[in-house]
This record gives C-alpha cells, sequence and structure tokens, in this order.
C-alpha cells in the first residue's frame, strides 16, 4: 500500500479561546463531576459550548486525521473501550514473544518473590511499589503497567526481546510530552513513533512500521496530527502481534507483581 493508495480522514474542530480552568470551574457550577487534571467527558465539553454558542461561534478550526482502518485486520475502533477502561491517563502495554509471564516479570525488574496474583486492591503507588500484570495471548506475551511506563523504555524493550524475540510496547502519557509506540527485535531497538505526529519516528530503521501506518490511514511522511493516537498505536501493535486486548484482559486477580521501587 502506497501513499497514494488513500486519503487521509481528516476531521476538523474549533478552537474557542478558553481560560484554563473555564469550563470545569462551569461543570462544577452546573453539577458536573469533574477532576483536577485529564481530559474532560465529552459531554460535559458539549454540554458548556451548548450553553455558550457565542463562545463556540468564534472560535478557530483546526484540521485533524483520524485512523481507521484501511486495510482488514485491527483496527483503532476495536480500542473503542479504552478511553473509559479504568486504565487511567497513564498506562503502558507491552507485547512479547518468545517469553513466558514469569520471565517477561523478571526482565522488567520483578524478583521471584515479587511476583503473584495481583487483586483488584493492588495499583501502582507514586514513590512505592508499580504493578505491573501479565496475560498469556496466543504467542504473546502482555504485560499492563499501571500508572508505569518502563517497558516503553529501550533499556526495557530491547532485554524483552533479546534471543529471537519481538518486543511491542504503546505507552499512554497524558502529561508527558508525547505518547510513545516502540519496537524491539532480538536485542534491537528498531524504531519508536510518536502516534500524535507519526512523522516523528527514531531507532535502528525508523520506517519499518510505514506499512502498518499507511493500512491506517496515516501517511507516514505527512506532518499529520492524530486525534485518536493511542488507539492507532494499539492497532498497529494488534497488526504486528495478531493479538487483540479486550476488556476481559483486565480482569483481576492475574499473575503479576507490585515491583518496589519501580518508578524511574
Amino acid at each position: 500500500m502506497s501513499d497514494a493508495d488513500f486519503t487521509p480522514l481528516r476531521v476538523t474542530y474549533r478552537t474557542p479561546t478558553l481560560g484554563r480552568t473555564q469550563i470545569r470551574d462551569w461543570a462544577r457550577a452546573n453539577g458536573y463531576p469533574v477532576s483536577e487534571r485529564g481530559r474532560m467527558a465529552p459531554e460535559i465539553t458539549e454540554a458548556f459550548f451548548a450553553a455558550h454558542p457565542e463562545i463556540f461561534e468564534q472560535a478557530s478550526t483546526f484540521e485533524m486525521v483520524h485512523a481507521t482502518a484501511r486495510t482488514p485486520g485491527a483496527s483503532p475502533e476495536d480500542y473503542g473501550w479504552e478511553e473509559g477502561s479504568g486504565l487511567g491517563e497513564i498506562y503502558t502495554i507491552v507485547f512479547v514473544r518468545g517469553l513466558d509471564e514469569h520471565e517477561v516479570l523478571r526482565r522488567l525488574g520483578a524478583a521471584d518473590e515479587d511476583i503473584r496474583l495481583i487483586g483488584d486492591e493492588d495499583y501502582s503507588q507514586p514513590e512505592g511499589p508499580e504493578v505491573i500484570t501479565v496475560r498469556r495471548i496466543g504467542d504473546w506475551t502482555v504485560a499492563i503497567e499501571d500508572c508505569g511506563w518502563r517497558g516503553s523504555h529501550r533499556e526495557a524493550l530491547c532485554p524483552l526481546s533479546r534471543d529471537g524475540g519481538e518486543a511491542v510496547a504503546v505507552m499512554r502519557h497524558n502529561y508527558a510530552a508525547r505518547h510513545c509506540l516502540s519496537y524491539a527485535v532480538d536485542g534491537e531497538y528498531i524504531t519508536d513513533i510518536n502516534p500524535t505526529f507519526p512523522i516523528q519516528r527514531h531507532g535502528a530503521d525508523p520506517d519499518r512500521l510505514n506499512r502498518y501506518l499507511r493500512e491506517l490511514g496515516l501517511d507516514p511522511a505527512a506532518d499529520d496530527h492524530i486525534d485518536n493516537p493511542i488507539p492507532a498505536a494499539l492497532a498497529v501493535a494488534s497488526r504486528i502481534t495478531g493479538v487483540i486486548v479486550i476488556p476481559q484482559h483486565l480482569r483481576r486477580p492475574i499473575l503479576g507483581a507490585a515491583i518496589p521501587g519501580a518508578y524511574f
């Protein structure tokens, strides 16, 4: 599939000039539950603009590209559940081929005594243990880091792929400079991609995953802003691995580890 075989699906958004807390303050005053940080529910934003049509009409516009499957295979729509899943605004999902669940945990820093069943009461804490759970799905072991990102780092991903293996990581981090899709093969860091701006790619072979981007209607050579970057990144990971993560895979109790001092 070449860059000329598709027209990206472009969507237009309005960007009203607002104070930093204007929508949150209005939502609280009108009985909507909102947090101090992170994205608000779309229905709250829609309700705000319905109540303030003059702000919406005066807004400037900008264009983004929406990733969607153009060929058979995993699609961003397969991950429509991700936003309200309880995974939160910071997490990493790592797909590993060639290692079992215990070895994945060990290479992510868990000692054997850390490995146990993880229940709903276990969660990562700032400056405390980081919870990582693992599940075997087909030929791959899938690790999910609760409020963690170590699996997305080169220093972790390369050891996970040693000895002829592969490792793919998708990191969502709403407060960092960017999200990340990274890929390693046989101990070599092949590429990492910013799924919000896929033209930003680095690694030994930064273009290795370009065909998967094209299959989702994304032009690797264009400086496009993607409006569904995490579902797109997860769909790329699923196309590489053949594994689609579903909400049932998040259910606990499940094997994992609470790794002391895992944050860095």
